[in-house]
């Protein structure tokens, strides 16, 4: 398994993100993986490193730049309010890294995916309303509101959007109404998105992250249904990345 560390810039921020691929002597298809919101952590570099082992190449992205990680949750809200409220801002760097991995020869311009977890679930539905050319994204336990803390975010006008669309949502997550996953239903049918919402009974927010285990904040790990979500991630890209 081949790892590196690459830099991008976007026009407010330095990022660094981190690839891995089984080797450079033909063109794979590329997944971006895009971090929950305490930044570009272990667990979202494994999650790059695992779909490397799939035959992609996989790139956990920096979305806050200078791979600033929080440590707590005070400062993990105060890293992802501005590019949550700022949607613009959120795509731009989203866009930035897409458009750096696609400048390596071992990466399929063509065959282009991206999964995100929580925050990085939002960021890579910005990512899929940027216009950009995709052939799939999904989202883990993706936070789709339009406001937090009550306060409304700055939405960008959509793009026409390419690529199929997969949700795999906890039932119970706390970080979306069920007016959100109708709004959000609404928005992708009107843009005649191929979309695919799966809903986990008894499942809340963060089902992915072992380390998730706050059950006051609805975080919650679930291995069962982690697995699920994983294994219908696998048989999409296996689909759309073709």
């Amino acid at each position: 398994m081949i790892k590196e560390k690459f830099n991008y810039q976007s026009p407010h921020a330095n990022h660094e993100a981190i690839l891995f691929t089984q080797d450079k002597d033909k063109a794979r298809p590329v997944v971006l993986v895009a971090h929950a919101w305490y930044g570009r952590d272990d667990f979202a570099i494994q999650q790059a490193e695992n779909l490397a082992k799939l035959g992609y190449v996989g790139v956990a992205v920096d979305n806050f730049g200078d791979a600033k990680l929080a440590t707590n949750d005070a400062e993990a809200s105060a890293l992802i309010g501005p590019l949550f409220l700022n949607r613009d801002e959120l795509r731009t760097r989203m866009v930035a890294a897409l458009e750096k991995i696609q400048t390596f020869p071992f990466v399929d311009r063509s065959k282009v995916g991206a999964i995100g977890f929580c925050f990085g679930g939002l960021s890579v539905i910005e990512l899929l309303r940027s216009g950009v050319n995709l052939k799939g994204v999904v989202s883990f336990h993706g936070v789709i509101a339009n406001s937090m803390g009550g306060k409304p975010a700055n939405l960008a006008p959509n793009q026409p959007m390419k690529g199929a669309f997969l949700l795999l949502h906890g039932a119970n997550d706390p970080m979306n109404s069920w007016q959100d996953l109708e709004r959000f239903a609404k928005e992708l049918t009107d843009a005649k998105v191929d979309w695919e919402f799966d809903l986990y009974g008894h499942t809340s927010h963060a089902f992915t992250n072992p380390k998730a285990n706050n059950p006051e904040k609805g975080l919650i790990y679930n291995s069962k249904i982690a697995n699920r979500a994983f294994a219908k991630m696998d048989a999409f890209f296996k689909e759309v990345l073709k």
